[in-house]
């Protein structure tokens, strides 16, 4: 379905058995830093990260090879694909629970939320659709034809508008949420896959890899206004401090660039094969994914160097939005 890759290294039964037992939800009404969601693909798991201490506290069993992952604005659910379980799994997020699996058919693969916090979008790289989903009941509610191959998916921040990734199509398609149609295409670099739109829901930044570069969209006047250069296999991208990561999986680096020059400041060395990648709230961190080094690697911004690896699960992915805001 995705790019291809060699086989992921397998942890040890014992370590995973600790993981999937550690932390239970605090008491009602304690504190508690935000968090990351982090889908493991071989494992199928779902690792709940607390980023202030730099641990996994909690672990889902998900089935059906989970990918993406999507948690809402406010925190309340985490939504997952798992592409051969052809499911989506919806989460409690605070309480660290399932509440329900949605079989969408397919091959589900990249998610987004609405910023109403339903429905949820699933990509069908199979059948090139994406599916709305409601968050609360679990119905499927519609649908809409994409290119080929739909990836990575991102909602403008007024809800307005998603984005599909059509990976075997070359381009994105703009589709309208309000009646589930689509509005047009635009043209991308070669096999796009991730996508993220940036806070004021002017520009989308499409990581291609088969060209290795990061596509700019001035979603607006629905054209391409630059092509960035970045390492081997641009995996997907996350935006912090005015400032572009992207993850490249065959170097084992992030690239780091400037959203207003598109200039390249850093290439950032980190564990081998980086995936998924997202960004804390206030931007002074980025966190990413190494499917192979089963690590999630934390990037302070200002000193653009890897400050903590968190060890993870086998073959963590968390392709998608997977930081979660607990206050």
């Amino acid at each position: 379905m995705p790019s291809p890759r060699p086989p992921a290294p397998r942890r040890a039964a014992a370590a995973l058995l600790a993981v999937l037992l550690a932390g239970a939800p605090p008491a009602a009404g304690a504190a508690r830093a935000d968090e990351a969601f982090v889908t493991s693909q071989p494992a199928e798991t779902l690792s709940v990260v607390d980023l202030a201490s730099r641990r996994v506290v909690a672990t889902l069993a998900i089935a059906g090879k989970p990918a993406g992952i999507a948690v809402s604005p406010d925190g309340r659910r985490a939504f997952v694909t798992s592409p051969d379980g052809k499911a989506l799994t919806i989460v409690d997020a605070a309480a660290r629970r399932v509440e329900r699996r949605v079989e969408v058919g397919g091959g589900p693969l990249g998610v987004a939320v609405h910023p109403s916090g339903s429905p949820a979008y699933v990509a069908d790289w199979y059948r090139h659709r994406v599916v709305a989903v409601d968050a609360a009941s679990g119905r499927i509610t519609g649908e809409v034809e994409t290119g080929d191959s739909p990836s990575g998916l991102a909602v403008t921040p007024d809800g307005a508008l998603l984005v599909s990734a059509d990976r075997d199509s070359d381009q994105i398609s703009l589709i309208d949420t309000a009646s589930l149609t689509r509005l047009g295409t635009i043209a991308t670099g070669k096999r796009p896959f991730g996508v993220t739109i940036d806070a004021g829901g002017r520009r989308a930044y499409v990581a291609n890899v088969a060209s290795n570069d990061i596509t700019v969209v001035d979603l607006a006047a629905r054209t391409v206004v630059a092509t960035v250069a970045v390492g081997e296999r641009p995996y997907a991208v996350a935006l912090a401090g005015g400032l572009g990561f992207t993850t490249d999986q065959y170097a084992g680096t992030v690239t780091v660039f400037d959203l207003a020059t598109f200039a390249k400041k850093a290439a950032i060395p980190v564990g081998d094969y980086p995936e998924g990648i997202d960004a804390s709230r206030d931007g002074s961190e980025v966190y990413v994914a190494s499917w192979e080094a089963n690590t999630l690697s934390v990037i302070d911004t200002a000193t653009l160097k890897v400050v903590k690896e968190i060890d993870m699960a086998d073959g963590p992915r968390a392709f998608g939005l997977f930081v979660r805001r607990t206050d």
